[in-house]
């Protein structure tokens, strides 16, 4: 499929397959359910189609930009702590999750290379189709370059692995569940376009445009069972969000490295620990669109054409490990965790363009604070080099 027909059937199937989905069942889909068809419908969701997703600046096409595109250095720097696991654990493989455009993977085995780090293989989890050409592509002077280096990819997780384990914005691009509260009572948010089952004062229409007839796609809320992990203080209206899949993948991660014996994993995302992530002031919670390096909070528009995403809830995260039988091994932010290994001494090696892009990784107003990063390991492991200092597990 090529790019401009893969976002062309975004603009049109997408949405009547939505719709098709809602009437399935029985007019009314749960937002996770609708996330989860928007960003990866294969062909047709925003993450399965072969649209530009990541660059520097929008006339590339391009939504957004992750840290690695942003600066070879962030590549690099983890490289230091994934030597010191690898190390730790006696384990000499990798395994990344959503690799992009393969920009991280790259800098990783370079990055291990330069450290005289061995590793007999790099495996990436990738489901999108497209995505792991780009990544094959980018990585096969790579492949041509170290016979001995195993590069490969796989659609899941083996049951059991040795390892360590990366995923830089992943958490983030998982469905949530919409929570909602009206009233000092909670409400599960979902979609509907019935016209013969008008939606509450508080829906907003979104159409879509397919065939000449308009889809347009309206917020429901329903009474639930569900409610935020943390009690959310105040009775004022209040929207979040509910991480069941995110969390349901890290413990299928944390299992597999428990049954292997000997293994970490660390993942870097925006978020925040439960406590201000339920904060009463965030009343409209943390979902968000990414499209031309513009934000938007309506995911009901443009279905397909745009990222949809949701900040990460890390005392979750930690939790789902620990249940799994993993350690924390610690937790901060992206700017103090690049710093604990050792971006600073890189940067005063680098040009001054390499290094004014990588003071946007460690920036406060920048990447340096929103984003944290979380390390988890199999017992025995040791202290972690990113969280030598500024570990903020206690806030978790």
């Amino acid at each position: 499929m090529s790019l401009v027909h893969g976002a062309a059937a975004a603009e049109t199937a997408l949405p009547r397959q939505i719709a098709d989905a809602i009437a399935a069942a029985g007019g009314w889909l749960p937002f996770d359910q609708f996330m989860q068809l928007a960003l990866y419908a294969p062909g047709l969701g925003y993450y399965a189609h072969g649209s530009p997703k990541f660059g520097a600046l929008p006339a590339s096409g391009s939504d957004f930009i992750t840290a690695p595109e942003l600066s070879p250095l962030f590549g690099r720097a983890l490289a230091a702590q994934v030597a010191q696991s690898l190390r730790a654990t006696g384990t000499d493989e990798v395994w990344e999750f959503g690799a992009g455009s393969g920009a991280l993977a790259e800098q990783l085995i370079t990055g291990l290379q330069a450290l005289g780090q061995p590793l007999a293989r790099y495996t990436i989890v990738e489901l999108s189709a497209s995505l792991r050409a780009r990544q094959q592509e980018r990585l096969a002077p790579l492949m041509q370059a170290q016979p001995g280096l195993s590069i490969t990819w796989a659609s899941r997780l083996p049951d059991s692995l040795r390892g360590v384990v990366v995923g830089n914005e992943v958490l983030d691009a998982m469905p949530v569940q919409l929570l909602a509260r009206h009233g000092g009572e909670w409400w599960q948010r979902g979609v509907t376009n019935s016209p013969t089952n008008p939606p509450p004062a508080q829906a907003q229409p979104a159409p879509a445009a397919i065939n000449s007839v308009a889809i347009a796609f309206r917020w429901e809320d329903r009474p639930t069972a569900l409610h935020p992990p943390f009690p959310v203080e105040g009775e004022h209206d209040y929207v979040t969000e509910i991480h069941p899949q995110a969390h349901a993948f890290v413990t299928t991660v944390a299992e597999a490295l428990a049954r292997g014996g000997a293994g970490a994993a660390y993942f870097i995302d925006y978020g925040f620990p439960e406590a201000e992530y339920y904060h009463p002031q965030r009343h409209m919670g943390t979902l968000v669109c990414h499209r031309a390096h513009q934000v938007d909070d309506d995911p009901l528009a443009d279905v397909g054409r745009k990222d949809i995403t949701a900040h990460v809830n890390f005392t979750g995260v930690a939790l789902a490990a620990q249940d799994a039988g993993l350690d924390v091994l610690g937790y901060t932010s992206q700017a103090r965790f690049l710093l604990n290994c050792g971006i600073a001494q890189m940067m005063e090696a680098a040009e001054l363009p390499t290094r004014a892009n990588a003071m946007k990784l460690l920036a406060e107003h920048e990447m340096g604070e929103l984003f944290k990063v979380i390390g988890l390991a199999t017992a025995g492991h040791g202290a972690a080099l990113g969280f030598e200092a500024g570990d903020r597990t206690h806030r978790l």
